[in-house]
């Protein structure tokens, strides 16, 4: 496949730019094409609100309460329509409107919400549906959409993962793993002219990475990359495993790979191999496909020879399987670059929504300004007649603390020069979620460099009151769009005092203090209770405790540690305070709430 065209919906394509094979995730080099530098999105979406229920009319309202509620004043600009907008099949191929939900297409919908001044949004599916069901999802039809997307005016596109054929994605066959996981391994066959020197898996093989392990029957299985989708896994590290052996080549030349494997169809035991030699950075691959089906995962049999080129002495021969990975960085990339292909010039949001399934904060800055990190925040979206609910805490993805709690730890791979890490669309004003867990969530996604996307009914909103002042709040969002462009740094837990900036940490009785510098050299500190009881103890944090954490990352951190006093503001209650001993307190905390100081060297 040429990238940027279409996607085969047959067979996995060819990866044949090196730019989406795995070892080009560490190069931290974007796609040409890709604009960095752009802050986290802000703006509105549909599907918390009404789900695949919104229509034109309900756009429009929206889009006049943006205005009306000077959330566009605010920084909010994105309008973008989620799923349940388009007809249920292609058009002559092309994607269409619904002609009862938008009866006036997505073009006059577009010149609407552009002339109140705002930026239109659309979504769709690198899979062949959308997560509700319509038959339009973009793979094989790439070209087509964007010159769509270019026509329709779109200035933000949200694209989603539910039905990817090449991966177990939520609505497509679970068998699908047979992609996305290597066959389970015993063992390899290296030799040449007739002779050869079996090595084991369990004797001779190494394990790298995480996830491979060696089964208590002698062969390695799960050589694949974890499904980051639900909570539990953390994304720090290695996101998966390979094993590879050290060969001692006699000769320079060509050699015969033979592998002992044994299929499945199955999260950990798939049917995909690939086979490289050399490390990471300096590999060549030999093989990258399907391996004969074997009747189960422990009958075991050899492949076909995969010959290859060794240099005499040790050679690294390494068994893999990184395409759910790039099989989806790839997918993107279709669209991506269709996009650019269709209008070069034109700047539009590209927002990656694969939940994090296949680990996209290694990948995610190549193609997408940001990227969910967990499944959705909520599953029970709003309608017209109802604000829908959401949670503070909950065992799975749906609650502020489950994306917050993995969000919280993803620092390192957002910036300017990246992308954003996307906890999803907020969930203010929707019911379970009372006004002071609202302020949290507000100040959790400003100080993560989140997107700052509403997905509450604006017609339940009165400008001035107790939700809009949160929304609405300056000196929030001001952290949030800080041109320094840095997410917030965790400096301290409650309940992890070692390591509270790499700690996945799902318990939500506990304390944390996060750190984010900022452009015109002051540092926002936020204090924030996770737990259903007040915190009574006293909080503290030190000028040398912020530097520690942060000071690399700061405009001028001797400036800031040798300061005399600080103005210390309060960016909830807007109270001022001048600080001379370099040492910020806050003397207890109520349940689910939070304390954000902006601390301003004099």
């Amino acid at each position: 496949m040429e990238r940027g065209k279409r996607t085969s919906r047959l067979a996995p394509d060819p990866i044949l730019d090196r730019a989406c094979t795995f070892p080009a995730f560490a190069d931290g080099k974007a796609l040409a094409g890709k604009r960095c530098g752009r802050l986290p999105a802000m703006g509105w979406n549909s599907w918390n609100a009404f789900g695949s229920g919104n229509t034109q009319e309900l756009t429009k309202q929206m889009a006049d309460a943006m205005v009306d509620l000077a959330l566009d004043q605010a920084g909010y600009r994105y309008l973008v329509l989620d799923d349940g907008c388009y007809r249920t099949e292609r058009v002559d191929e092309r994607l269409s409107n619904d002609a009862k939900k938008f009866p006036d297409g997505f073009r006059a919908l577009a010149d609407y919400i552009h002339g109140k001044g705002l930026m239109f949004g659309m979504y769709n599916d690198i899979g062949t549906n959308l997560c509700a069901g319509a038959a339009v999802g973009t793979c094989g039809y790439e070209d087509l959409d964007a010159q769509s997307y270019v026509d329709w005016q779109v200035d933000f596109i949200k694209v989603d993962n539910c039905y990817y054929l090449w991966d177990n994605a939520t609505f497509s066959d679970a068998a699908n793993a047979r992609y996305v996981y290597a066959p389970n391994i015993r063992g390899i066959q290296v030799g040449r002219n007739g002779t050869g020197q079996m090595l084991s898996a369990e004797k001779e093989g190494i394990l790298t990475g995480q996830g491979a392990f060696l089964h208590r029957n002698g062969y390695v299985t799960n050589i694949g990359t974890f499904d980051g989708t639900n909570t539990g896994v953390t994304p720090v590290g290695a996101r998966s495993g390979e094993l590879k052996f050290c060969y001692d080549a006699p000769d320079d030349g060509s050699y015969d790979i033979s592998v002992e494997y044994a299929t499945g169809r199955e999260d950990g035991v798939g049917e995909w191999l690939q086979l490289a030699v050399g490390e990471l950075m300096c590999e060549t691959r030999y093989y990258d496909g399907l391996l004969a089906q074997t009747t189960d995962p422990e009958n075991f049999v050899w492949s076909q020879p995969v010959t290859v080129s060794l240099k005499k002495g040790k050679n690294i021969i390494r068994l893999m399987n990184h395409r759910r990975q790039e099989n989806v960085l790839n997918s993107y990339a279709a669209l991506f670059e269709g996009l650019n292909r269709a209008k070069p010039r034109r700047d539009i949001c590209f927002s990656i929504c694969e939940w994090g399934k296949t680990q996209p904060q290694n990948w995610g800055y190549k193609v997408g300004d940001s990227w969910r990190i967990l499944n959705d925040i909520t599953f029970q979206v709003g309608s017209e007649n109802h604000p829908g609910r959401a949670a503070w805490e909950s065992k799975d993805t749906a609650s502020i603390t489950s994306q917050y709690n993995k969000a919280v730890i993803m620092d390192e791979f957002a910036g300017l020069d990246k992308g954003w890490n996307d906890p999803d669309m907020m969930v203010i004003g929707m019911e379970g979620i009372t006004p002071v867990m609202c302020k949290t969530h507000m100040t959790m996604w400003c100080m993560m460099n989140a997107p700052l996307m509403l997905g509450m009914d604006l017609r339940r909103l009165t400008k001035g009151d107790a939700l809009w002042r949160i929304i609405a709040n300056r000196a929030m969002i001001a952290l949030n769009q800080d041109r320094l462009g840095i997410q917030a740094k965790r400096i301290w837990c409650s309940i992890d005092r070692e390591q509270p900036d790499t700690s996945y940490i799902t318990d939500n009785d506990r304390v944390d203090i996060l750190a984010k510098p900022l452009s015109d050299g002051a540092v926002a500190v936020s204090f924030i209770n996770l737990g259903s009881h007040r915190y009574e103890q006293t909080l503290t944090v030190r000028v040398e405790d912020i530097v520690r954490h942060i000071g690399h990352k700061m405009v001028d951190s001797g400036r800031f540690q040798g300061a005399s006093s600080y103005q210390v503001a309060d960016l909830w209650s807007d109270s001022q305070s001048e600080n001379t001993v370099g040492c910020f307190t806050v003397e207890g905390l109520d349940a689910y709430d939070s304390v954000t100081y902006r601390i301003t060297p004099v």
